[in-house]
């Protein structure tokens, strides 16, 4: 299956983190003669999601950003506001845009090898041999200075684990006549009930009759099928006020929210290299600052193993907002109304993004419910 046995890098999996990082690697220009493997179970041609961020400047993929917006909603039943984000915007990058961009790149690469198969156990055998294992048939390649990038989510469960899901359902609708304001979009609409757990929906226009609604919870389980689209319909029909739309496209998610480590060989990345943030699950952008980072490293030839970690003030507040939200000690919906109601939102986006300071993210900690907060924070002491 595989066309040789020597390789410079292997990309375990093609989702964003992989192909984040190979698309620079390519456009670098300097690794013209590197033989690189990538290996996924299955082509990616679908719109089997959307990414959302903020960005201050063009990015790396400023040129398929669907949408953006300057402006954002939080709407709760006792605090709304539509918040100036700038100097940021809030962008839309649909996944079929993203697949087709990154892999249209590789094409113009003769020594890109793709493979196509379910990825089992790889290891390192005798000293100089990796072995990649593709639908349960291992190929031996020579592990001489090859670098393995490794997406593939495998986390370890401990006592001091903790797992949640951040599940959502999204349907892009069209309605007959003008009711959204494509200049603004809504990050958070908690004005649906907290039944399940911490739930909220957002709305995404991408014309003044057409948007991508969504609803995403924070909980330990997923809901039923039907569920989703129950509350979807709810949502749109009594709290937007839409009765007459019709469905264009759907999509489904689940990200996990989790402090557990992931296994495996290599160097991880995405969520398995621990960029997805544990207490929100965003991770688009720290995906594009762990490949910006990695890319650096490897065009000055440094270890790997020297990147700068997340500094751990931000795992710590992750792990306490987490354990927080998995025990229910605070409601999220009052935890996310405190965080935008009493700070200014480009505070908030800088701590969401580890990019504040410590002085401002003791004065953000200080807005949110005390001792619940003490309490979480000395049990991850």
């Amino acid at each position: 299956m595989l066309k040789s046995d020597t390789y410079d890098f292997v990309f375990l999996g093609a989702g964003c983190a992989s192909l984040s990082l190979l698309v620079r690697i390519l456009r670098s220009g300097r690794f013209p003669g590197k033989k690189i493997l990538l290996v996924d179970r299955a082509p990616k041609t679908n719109n089997d999601r959307t990414w959302c961020f903020w960005e201050e400047e063009a990015g790396f993929f400023d040129e398929i950003v669907y949408r953006k917006w300057d402006s954002l909603s939080f709407l709760g039943e006792k605090y709304s506001a539509v918040m100036d984000i700038t100097p940021y915007q809030y962008k839309m990058i649909k996944g079929s845009d993203f697949y087709k961009h990154c892999f249209s790149e590789i094409s113009k690469h003769d020594n890109v090898e793709i493979v196509y198969g379910e990825v089992g156990i790889c290891r390192y055998e005798k000293p100089g041999t990796l072995v990649i294992q593709i639908d349960n048939k291992d190929f031996s390649l020579m592990d001489t200075g090859v670098h393995v990038f490794n997406s593939l989510y495998q986390p370890v469960k401990t006592k001091r684990s903790i797992r949640l899901l951040q599940h959502f359902k999204g349907l892009v609708i069209e309605t007959p006549e003008d009711v959204f304001d494509p200049g603004k979009a809504t990050m958070m609409d908690f004005r649906v009930h907290q039944r399940h757990g911490t739930s909220f929906a957002y709305v995404l226009p991408l014309s003044t009759r057409s948007a991508l609604v969504e609803y995403t919870l924070f909980t330990k389980e997923l809901l039923e099928p039907g569920e989703y689209d129950k509350e979807l319909a709810d949502y749109i029909r009594n709290i937007l006020d839409i009765k007459e739309y019709y469905t264009r496209e759907e999509e489904f998610g689940v990200i996990p929210m989790s402090n557990e480590r992931s296994t495996g060989i290599g160097w991880k990345i995405g969520t398995a290299g621990g960029q997805t943030k544990a207490s929100t699950g965003f991770t688009f952008q720290f995906i594009q600052k762990q490949s910006e980072q990695i890319l650096a490293f490897l065009l000055k030839g440094r270890n790997l193993n020297e990147l700068p970690r997340t500094p751990g003030r931000f795992r710590f507040y992750d792990n306490t907002l987490l354990y927080i939200l998995y025990h229910n000690k605070v409601p999220g919906k009052k935890i996310f109304t405190d965080l935008f109601k009493k700070n200014k939102p480009r505070q908030v986006l800088r701590f969401l993004d580890n990019e504040s300071s410590l002085k401002e993210e003791l004065k953000i900690i200080s807005t949110l419910p005390a001792w619940p907060f003490l309490k979480a924070a000395i049990r991850q002491l």
